[in-house]
C-alpha cells in the first residue's frame, strides 16, 4: 500500500468514529496524475446524490502530457461502495449531524486507487485545547524522564 496524499488537518478538526474504504471512479489522466502525487484532499468532503456518493473538492492536477484528453481538476468523482453501506452512511449523516471526511488516498496492493473515508463529528475549541494541553504535558513528562536517567 503506497499512500499518495493525507489529510493531516482532518484529525485536528474532527473526532473520527468509523473508517471506510472506497474506490474512486477516475479517468485515465487522473490516474497518471495520482501516480505523480499531484492531488490534494485537504478541502474535500463526501456528499450524497440520489443513491450514490461523490467526493467534492478533491483537486487532481491535470496531467502534464495529457493534451486535449485532460480532465477537469475539481470535478465531482463518484465513490464506489456497496449500496447498503452508502444508505447506512447517508442515514447517519442526515440524522445525527456527522460528516464524511477523506483521510487518505492510496494505491492498494493491486494498484487500484482507494480513498480512506472517516465518519466524524466536528470538534469544538475546548476539545482542541484539551488535546494540545495533553500533548504538552506528555512531552514534559518524557523530557523529565530523560533527564532522570
Amino acid at each position: 500500500m503506497s499512500v499518495i496524499a493525507k489529510n493531516k488537518k482532518a484529525g485536528f478538526l474532527y473526532e473520527f468514529l468509523e473508517k471506510f474504504e472506497a474506490g474512486i471512479e477516475l479517468k485515465g489522466t487522473e490516474v497518471k496524475s495520482l501516480r505523480n502525487h499531484k492531488v490534494s484532499i485537504n478541502e474535500a468532503y463526501a456528499t450524497f446524490k440520489k443513491d450514490e456518493m461523490f467526493i467534492v473538492g478533491m483537486n487532481i492536477s491535470p496531467y502534464e502530457q495529457g493534451n486535449r484528453e485532460n480532465h477537469d481538476p475539481m470535478r465531482d468523482r463518484k465513490l464506489l461502495m456497496h449500496r447498503r453501506e452508502i444508505k447506512r452512511l447517508a442515514g447517519k449523516v442526515q440524522t445525527k449531524g456527522f460528516t464524511i471526511v477523506p483521510k487518505a488516498i492510496y494505491f492498494n496492493k493491486r494498484g487500484i486507487a482507494k480513498l480512506e473515508l472517516c465518519l466524524g463529528r466536528g470538534k469544538n475549541k475546548a476539545d482542541k485545547r484539551e488535546k494540545v494541553k495533553k500533548r504538552m504535558v506528555e512531552r514534559d513528562i518524557r523530557r523529565e524522564m530523560l533527564n532522570k536517567f
